[in-house]
């Protein structure tokens, strides 16, 4: 059973997520570090709008854009990622509880594949996943 979102909804949800993984990317900024990341998020995006069970990650993944830019401030990003997730959170519970845990999987996931897709930082992205998961409620 889902809801119909809005498009702002749609948004905040979509935000929560891909800043989720850019938060991840700038927590240990290598130039090419960045550039295996944003391709892993891409992928990672790419297989959910395929493949996920899940209509809202599906209508998540199907978007472009996020409100961040690549000269957003990593205060700012983090400040607007994690106020996104807690707003997506109780959107979900709300308007469609069954979808929160799929939702959570996907920003975790995305989160964890932009980590691996770089060596070195291991440290300052455990610490943000870390805050991402408190933040989901997982």
């Amino acid at each position: 059973m889902s809801s119909t979102f809005t498009d702002d909804e749609i948004e905040t949800l979509r935000k929560g997520a891909i800043g989720a993984g850019l938060l991840v990317s700038v927590s240990d900024r290598g130039f090419f570090d960045t550039f295996k990341e944003a391709g892993a998020m891409a992928k990672h995006v790419s297989a959910a709008r395929q493949s996920s069970d899940s209509p809202v990650v599906k209508q998540v993944a199907e978007g472009r854009g996020t409100g961040f830019g690549v000269t957003t401030p990593a205060d700012k990003l983090e400040s607007e990622t994690v106020e996104s997730l807690g707003s997506a959170v109780r959107l979900l519970q709300e308007k469609s509880p069954g979808e929160l845990e799929a939702y959570r999987s996907f920003v975790l996931a995305l989160a964890r594949s932009v980590a691996s897709a770089a060596p070195g930082g291991e440290e300052a992205e455990a610490g943000t996943i870390s805050r991402i998961e408190s933040t989901l409620g997982a």
